[in-house]
């Protein structure tokens, strides 16, 4: 298990949203998210806050931005609030899930159902990070 803070993509990161519910790493055009310990995450409480924020700071919908999940810490995520998610009209390039525990990995299975974007799971943070760039790098060429 490995925070993005003691990575070297934590130097790469232009801007950290810290919020009472989860840290939020932003580069170039992939954000890294963590979620706290036991929470559930619901779109009124976080997720509706976050996708705000992260329209505003990119300048655009989210159309050509990669969410990461590290999951560090256990929580849950509503399911039916994906349909709010996706009323609100941001979009993700790329979505993936780092999981590092065999129920997590089964949890990302479940959440892929909701997903429309290009989705992966992985088990560490260097692959989902690699995984990211190189859909970048695709979409320059």
């Amino acid at each position: 298990m490995e925070y993005v803070r003691d990575t070297p993509f934590y130097r790469e990161a232009i801007h950290i949203l810290k919020y009472p519910f989860g840290d939020f790493y932003l580069f170039e055009e992939f954000v890294i998210g963590e979620f706290k310990e036991d929470l559930v995450v619901t779109w009124d409480d976080h997720a509706k806050v976050l996708v705000e924020d992260l329209t505003n700071l990119y300048d655009h919908n989210g159309v050509n931005v990669i969410y990461l999940s590290n999951r560090v810490h256990s929580y849950a995520v509503k399911p039916s609030d994906w349909i709010k998610f996706y009323k609100s009209d941001y979009k993700m390039r790329g979505y993936g899930i780092v999981s590092y525990t065999p129920r997590g990995l089964l949890n990302s299975l479940i959440e892929k159902l909701f997903i429309k974007s290009k989705f992966r799971s992985f088990e560490s943070i260097e692959e989902a990070v690699y995984w990211a760039k190189s859909r970048i790098a695709n979409k320059a060429s």
